[in-house]
């Protein structure tokens, strides 16, 4: 009866997201002429501000706009962005855009970026969520019945002086979601204030195990997932306990416990309870049989994660997020188990540098019907929250066309590309490297950090915690053959292991809790999320490694 229910009380959202699913399809065929509406829709939506007047004024078109307005970072919009924290908000968005909140991120450097996301953003992340959304319950049918497991982090961290909220925008998109539509998630918002790992997958886990009509597991990464499974098999007894008393062994601030509204499902724990005394833990697919579908990043490093994920979840197809990030939202993707996408041309307007160009004075830019397929670009932003040209460091690779719109994956950030001796090895190498050692030998490494160490001549080592190096037999012939493998994905690696200008890869043993604590510093940073956590697989820095290694 319930699933009924929801089928019914979603029919007419779903007619209407279709209708507009299919006009984007539709738009695909006209990828020139929409990227050139949408450019325009920007321009004016913030030409009223101090930017606007600094550094576009007279600019009419999108080629006018490409020859004298030069490609930016954050630093050149920095200090109108602290304008608009101080309340300016026509220092960067125009008066009918208004400003939601800032969301956070770290980005490549050590200090916060503060991204603003406006009234007209949201939309149009949300449309490009919404795309996704239907074509993806309409390949899985059985999810329009069922609910979604989904966390978020806080869009509501902290506030600026002009007391605007700074966090998260899925946590903002969670928050205004209509009440209808919250009946969907087994999740409770609040649950996103929770700032502990493991406290806030724990009531998570515990919330959402008294319905079994859970079809489908959504957060950004796929460690979280990861991490969501372990700890239902780990802490499985207190997780009954509290389901069948109505309590919550973690400790949970006052406040939000009394919002949890924990209550007794006595005949869901015996029910879960039995199962456990049978097969000794608990899995996922235990508490949720018909789960159908995971939604997380696949493409570049987080691909190291889907062997242990198809192992923890089964054989459940994965749908990829596509490429966001907190500057906007690039791609959409249209079917399970590829990181490919179709670039989001409604809400952004975008450029494309090539790889080979990044560095160049005034290097090529191309419009996003002008890529090849099979090359791999830097992707540029401008948005409706005031970005220009902006360069998100973001290395796509153009894996063919929707009619004239490109698909695109996400291969790696640009600055994860370690260079000793012009060898530029990048972070998906590495991680096809291990991965395809990883697979010949049928175990799985989720998590591993190859740096570089100077020496005489210098060499990458390869990270690893020992509670996993304990599953991998001979360590020594493990590195040796993941050196092999990025000699044949890179041919000037190859060429500077066999001139003996870098010497092959080492292999180092971590202490659990130095990696423990090496994830938990990560993670603290006021730009970071729990859930959008990217656990970096390269760091090319040489520092990194020195410092690793000493309080390792």
């Amino acid at each position: 009866m319930r699933r009924q229910v929801r089928l019914i009380a979603g029919a007419g959202v779903r007619w209407k997201l279709r209708r507009r699913l299919q006009r984007t399809l539709q738009h695909a065929n006209s990828c020139r002429e929409v990227q050139q509406a949408t450019f325009l829709r920007l321009l004016k939506l913030n030409s009223d501000t101090a930017f606007h007047r600094d550094h576009l004024a007279g600019i009419k078109n999108s080629k006018q706009f490409r020859n004298s307005f030069s490609v930016t970072d954050y630093s050149f919009v920095a200090p109108y962005i602290e304008r608009v924290k101080g309340g300016e908000q026509q220092a960067l968005l125009g008066s009918r855009n208004q400003l939601l909140m800032f969301t956070l991120t770290s980005g490549t450097t050590a200090s916060t970026k503060y991204i603003p996301v406006s009234l007209q953003f949201l939309k149009d992340y949300r449309h490009g969520w919404q795309s996704w959304g239907v074509r993806a319950f309409d390949a899985h049918p059985v999810l329009h019945q069922l609910k979604i497991f989904q966390l978020c982090s806080n869009f509501d961290k902290h506030r600026t002086a002009a007391d605007v909220p700074c966090g998260n925008i899925s946590g903002l998109v969670q928050h205004m979601q209509p009440p209808l539509i919250r009946l969907k998630f087994s999740v409770p918002e609040v649950v996103q204030k929770l700032t502990d790992a493991e406290t806030k997958y724990y009531v998570a886990l515990l919330k959402s195990m008294t319905d079994p009509d859970v079809g489908l597991l959504t957060t950004a990464n796929p460690s979280t997932l990861i991490q969501l499974a372990r700890l239902l098999a780990t802490q499985a007894e207190s997780l009954l306990k509290d389901l069948h008393d109505g309590t919550c062994e973690v400790v949970v601030p006052s406040d939000i416990q009394r919002k949890l509204r924990l209550k007794a499902y006595r005949r869901r724990a015996r029910q879960l309870d039995r199962i456990l005394q049978k097969s000794g833990t608990l899995r996922p697919h235990d508490v949720w049989p018909d789960l159908a579908l995971l939604a997380v990043w696949t493409g570049g490093s987080a691909a190291a994660y889907l062997p242990q994920l198809q192992e923890l979840y089964g054989e459940i197809p994965i749908r990829d997020h596509g490429l966001s990030a907190s500057e906007g939202r690039m791609t959409i993707p249209l079917e399970d188990n590829t990181s490919t996408g179709l670039l989001d041309i409604e809400s952004h307007y975008f450029e494309f540098i090539p790889v080979a160009e990044i560095d160049a004075i005034s290097p090529i830019t191309l419009e996003a019907h002008e890529l090849e397929i099979g090359s791999e670009y830097f992707i540029l932003l401008t948005t409706a929250s005031g970005l220009y040209r902006y360069d998100i460091r973001d290395v796509v690779e153009c894996t063919g066309f929707l009619g004239t719109t490109p698909l695109l994956r996400f291969l790696h950030k640009g600055n994860h590309i370690a260079s000793l001796t012009g060898e530029k090895i990048t972070e998906t190498q590495v991680v096809q490297a291990v991965c395809n050692v990883a697979c010949k030998l049928s175990i799985i490494i989720p998590e591993y950090i190859v740096a570089p160490v100077w020496g005489d001549p210098p060499r990458y080592v390869l990270h690893v915690s020992e509670d996993v190096a304990g599953q991998i037999p001979d360590q020594l012939e493990f590195a040796c053959r993941v050196d092999a493998e990025l000699k044949l994905l890179n041919c000037e690696y190859a060429e500077k292991r066999n001139t003996q200008r870098l010497d092959g890869i080492e292999f180092k043993i971590v202490k659990s809790q130095r990696w423990k604590m090496l994830r938990t510093e990560r993670q603290s940073g006021i730009g970071g999320s729990l859930e959008q956590y990217k656990h970096p697989f390269l760091i090319p820095h040489l520092e990194f490694a020195e410092s690793f290694l000493h309080t390792a």
